[in-house]
C-alpha cells in the first residue's frame, strides 16, 4: 500500500505532531507514503468565495497524484471533504471539468477522475484492517475512556464523502477500541467543535467547544480523540485559550488518533509528538494494561505434582 500524503496547510505549521504520529504509525503498519512537493492548498478556504478556484486548487492536487498513479491519503478532514467534493463536481459537470483542465494543461496536467481520496482513518480501517492493527498492538490500554470526535467534513455530505454512516458512525469507535481503550457514548459526539466560527464569532466558537468538552467529561471521558487538524487545534490550543480568557477549567486533553494508536503500538511519546500538544496528557501511561502476576505455587505443590506424574 502506497499513498500520496496530503498534509494541507495547517499541519506543517500548527500541528506537526499530526504528521509525525501518522508517519510513525503508518510505517509500523507497512503503509508507504509518497511526498509530492508540488501539492498546494486543498481549496477549502475558498469554497464559499470562489467555487471554481476552489475546485481548481483541488483538481491540481488530484492531477499531481494521478501523474504518480497514487491515491491520496489526507490527514485533515476539511482537506479530505473538499478534495472529495471537487472530485464529485468534476465528475458531474463536464463543462466545469473542461474549464479546469484547460488551465491544468498549461502545466501539463489533467484531471481524469481516476484518483481516489481517502482519509487516514479510512485507510486504517478498510485497507490495513482491525485484525492487522491488533496484531501489532504491544501495549494495550485498559480502563481508558475515550470520547471520539468524528468531525463534520468526514460525515457530510455523506453521499459524497462516503466515510461512514452520518447518523450512526462506528469506524472511529472501532479504531479506538482496537487499542484496548473504551469508546464511550456521549450525546454531543456528532456536534460541531466550533472551529469554523473562530475568527468570525469567537464567543460562539468557544461556547460550542465548551459544550462539547463539558458533555464529554460528564459522560466519563478521560480524553477526547480527534482525527482532524482544525478539530484538534480547537480542542487543544483553543481549549487552553478558553481556560485562560474565561478563567474556567474545562480541561479535557485531546489526543490525535495516531498518537493514541502509536502509544499502543509501542512507539515513544516523543516520536509521536506528544510534547507538542498544548494541553499535557498527564499520566496516560497509567492506563496501560498490566497483566495479573502468575500465582506462586504453594509449598510442596511441585513435589506433589512430580510424584503424581511419576505414578502415571
Amino acid at each position: 500500500m502506497r499513498y500520496a500524503l496530503f498534509l494541507g496547510c495547517q499541519v506543517p505549521v500548527h500541528l506537526t505532531q499530526y504528521e509525525a504520529s501518522a508517519r510513525a504509525v503508518l510505517s509500523r503498519l507497512g503503509v508507504g507514503l509518497v511526498d509530492i512537493d508540488q501539492f498546494n492548498c486543498c481549496g477549502y478556504p475558498l469554497r464559499n468565495l470562489d467555487l471554481q478556484t476552489s475546485v481548481l486548487f483541488a483538481a491540481r492536487n488530484l492531477a499531481l497524484a494521478a501523474r504518480e498513479r497514487l491515491e491520496v491519503l489526507a490527514l485533515c478532514k476539511c482537506c479530505f471533504g473538499n478534495l472529495k467534493k471537487a472530485a464529485h463536481l468534476l465528475g458531474e459537470d463536464e463543462q466545469l471539468r473542461g474549464e479546469i483542465n484547460a488551465i491544468l494543461h498549461k502545466e501539463g496536467l489533467e484531471y481524469g477522475g481516476e484518483v481516489e481520496v481517502r482519509h487516514l482513518l479510512s485507510v486504517l480501517y478498510h485497507e490495513v484492517g482491525l485484525a492487522a492493527i491488533k496484531d501489532k498492538v504491544e501495549r494495550p490500554f485498559a480502563n481508558l475512556n475515550i470520547a471520539t470526535h468524528y468531525g463534520c467534513h468526514a460525515l457530510r455530505p455523506s453521499e459524497i464523502v462516503e466515510f461512514d454512516d452520518p447518523v450512526a458512525p462506528a469506524i472511529f469507535d472501532r479504531l479506538v477500541e482496537v487499542t484496548g481503550a473504551t469508546s464511550i457514548r456521549w450525546p454531543a459526539q456528532l456536534e460541531c467543535c466550533g472551529a469554523p466560527l473562530l475568527g468570525i464569532n469567537d464567543d460562539l466558537s468557544m461556547d460550542l467547544t465548551v459544550k462539547k468538552l463539558s458533555n464529554a467529561r460528564q459522560s466519563g471521558a478521560d480524553y477526547l480523540c480527534a482525527g482532524c487538524t482544525y478539530c484538534q487545534i480547537q480542542f487543544d490550543a483553543v481549549q487552553k485559550m478558553i481556560s485562560s480568557s474565561r478563567g474556567t477549567n474545562h480541561e479535557l486533553p485531546s489526543i490525535l488518533y495516531p498518537q493514541l494508536l502509536g502509544l499502543s503500538l509501542g512507539i515513544s511519546g516523543d516520536a509521536l509528538g506528544l510534547p507538542l500538544n498544548q494541553l499535557p496528557l498527564g499520566s496516560i501511561e497509567d492506563f496501560y494494561f498490566v497483566p495479573e502476576p502468575e500465582p506462586e505455587p504453594e509449598e510442596g505443590a511441585e513435589e506433589e505434582s512430580a510424584a503424581e506424574a511419576a505414578a502415571e
